[in-house]
Parts: C-alpha cells; structure tokens; sequence
C-alpha cells in the first residue's frame, strides 16, 4: 500500500513539473525570482521531449509499482498519462518534438514579456 501511493505521489509530482515546466513562465511574469527554478524546469522538460529520454520521474513511478506488486511501465509519463488524452493512437517521436517545441517557444514567449518589463526606460 505504501509503495503504490509513493508512486501516485511521484505521478503526482511528475504531473506538477510538467506543467511548471511548460506554464511556469507565467508565475515568472509576476514573481521574477521564480524564474531561477522555472529555467532550468524548462530546459529539461524541453531537452527530455526533443531528446527521446524519458524522465527519471518515470523510473521512479516504476520502480515503486513493481514494489508494490504492480507492473510497471514503458516508455515515458507522457506516454503513459498524456498521450491517451491527446494521441489515442499512440506517441510518435513526431509528436513528442511538437511537445517540445511547444514548451520552448510558449517561454520563449513568457520571458520575452519579463525581459521587455524589466527593461529600464521601458513603460507596460
């Protein structure tokens, strides 16, 4: 029991980064400081889409349903959470290049924003 809610907990988690990697730059537009933990969640929510990997998070999820009795998984947490949402067919590498080139250019976007307004001389 205690390992299968470590690895909800972990999916959990892996949900949260995923969506602080991709939309965190939004805080960033209010809490400026915020971007030290947003910009490096970015780069490696983008490297491990435009790479292939899968993230840690996942092996982690894994390793604690096999404790728990449960089988694990392949492949990645998008694979397993999100692509049922959006590619009922399945995850292609076409696809998970489009979700990184997603993420990137949504903060792309984000901190050109927070770099205009912090500009001096630069009135939003």
């Amino acid at each position: 029991m205690l390992y299968g809610a470590l690895a909800d907990l972990s999916v959990f988690i892996h949900a949260l980064f995923v969506l602080f990697a991709v939309f965190g730059g939004l805080a960033v537009l209010r809490w400026k400081r915020l971007a030290w933990a947003h910009l490096p969640a970015a780069v490696w929510g983008v490297a491990i889409e435009l790479g292939g990997w899968v993230c840690p998070l996942t092996y982690l999820e894994n390793h604690f349903r096999r404790l728990a009795g449960e089988t694990g998984y392949q492949g990645g947490f998008i694979e397993r959470y999100l692509e049922p949402l959006l590619y009922p067919l399945g995850l292609t590498q076409r696809s998970q290049i489009f979700f990184g080139v997603a993420a990137l250019l949504i903060n792309l976007v984000l901190y050109s924003i927070v770099w205009r307004r912090a500009k001096p001389g630069i009135n939003n």
